[in-house]
């Protein structure tokens, strides 16, 4: 979910209005950073004072021309299609940040000096993506990829400059991928939302297929948030389903912040999930204010609530991040907390269990073990 200073969120039977800030740094130490492109290089041939990250996208967005003639992506539904973006991050980028331009510096337009900013949209047909797309994960380490899939309220840019800045604070080697379903980039677009991601579960199914079918990625992670955590469980379970030996590639399903039915989550979807036999990581928060705002709406906890509502399955890795600090809505920790970001690159890049990592502790309940993130 993006940031905003005046936040109105609209449901049909109840407003929710919200007021949010900058979200402060976490005192964690954070991982190594590292981009996946340097910057291009100024006339005089030294690098600009940014690096730019390529990722590769699938997206079932209409696509739109915007004023400067450039291919762009709406909020309607289309056919899916393919690309590549290149998005700027400043040379200070400060871990967890999605720099944008703030009217109190006076910044009124993106600089990718200062901010992260997409650059370039460049679209791609079909077998020439997954021939691209291929070509980076063979030559990046145990062949590498993670696909994201985004929640509620988010553009195609802002998918992908959050699809940059994850790879490059993570210091990820292989193949950043996103999959940017219609969503309508709008705190009122909630119910829209909804419909949309239910409508998308197929084609990021076929995505994830092709994805499996077309490159030789060994090591793919999946990291989904929000509302799009909705699309990514059913996508998976009935991929797995139905080519078992697929299951060997997926090394990790990160559940971030589901706004998912706690109660559907722990008796439809957990099931599926754990007979892929495939790591599932679950990261959950009680002081997430979206979550507590859908739950309203729905009448039931989500299965990333936190507190008395934590979801507890045998097989998955749950892990309480109520302590990190982020922004005022506490819905995007995943991404802009250090002390986050710091244990999805140990899980990540070494594969170990919460018992193993630095920076948890056990909790133990009468029903079942999660983990907390110390602050």
């Amino acid at each position: 979910m993006k940031h905003a200073r005046a936040i109105v969120w609209f449901f049909p039977a109840s407003i929710l209005l919200l007021s949010c800030s900058q979200p402060p740094q976490d005192s964690a130490p954070p991982p190594p950073a590292a981009s996946t492109n340097d910057g291009r290089p100024k006339g005089d041939g030294s690098p600009p004072p940014y690096a730019v990250v390529r990722v590769f996208y699938g997206s079932d967005r209409n696509v739109v021309t915007n004023s400067s003639r450039r291919v762009a992506y709406g909020s309607e539904r289309a056919e899916v299609s393919y690309g590549t973006c290149e998005v700027s991050i400043p040379r200070d980028h400060r871990m967890g940040e999605l720099e944008s331009p703030s009217i109190w510096k006076l910044e009124f337009r993106e600089d990718p000096e200062k901010h992260v900013v997409l650059l370039r949209i460049s679209p791609q047909e079909k077998m020439g993506f997954f021939a691209d797309l291929g070509a980076h994960i063979k030559a990046s380490r145990d062949k590498k990829a993670f696909v994201f899939i985004h929640g509620y309220n988010v553009t195609f840019e802002d998918a992908a400059r959050r699809t940059a800045q994850i790879s490059y604070d993570l210091g990820f080697e292989g193949a950043p991928v996103f999959y940017s379903w219609p969503s309508q980039g709008t705190f009122e677009g909630y119910p829209v939302d909804e419909t949309n991601i239910e409508w998308t579960q197929a084609n990021l199914k076929l995505f994830l297929e092709d994805f499996l079918n077309k490159t030789d990625a060994e090591s793919i992670y999946l990291i989904a948030h929000s509302m799009g955590n909705r699309a990514l469980t059913r996508a998976f379970a009935t991929l797995v389903a139905q080519e078992p030996q697929a299951r060997k590639k997926f090394r990790e399903l990160i559940l971030t912040a589901p706004d998912i039915d706690a109660a559907v989550f722990k008796r439809d979807i957990a099931p599926q999930l754990l007979e892929a036999e495939t790591s599932v990581t679950l990261y959950a928060s009680s002081a997430d204010k979206a979550l507590a705002a859908s739950k309203r709406f729905h009448g039931y906890p989500r299965a990333g609530d936190a507190g008395d509502n934590i979801v507890l399955v045998a097989g998955i890795d749950t892990i309480d991040a109520t302590a990190v600090d982020t922004s005022f809505l506490g819905h995007s920790y995943f991404a802009e907390s250090s002390s986050v970001l710091a244990d999805i690159y140990h899980l990540m890049r070494e594969g170990t269990h919460p018992s193993k990592r630095l920076g948890l502790s056990p909790v133990t309940t009468p029903s079942g073990q999660y983990w907390v993130i110390k602050k």
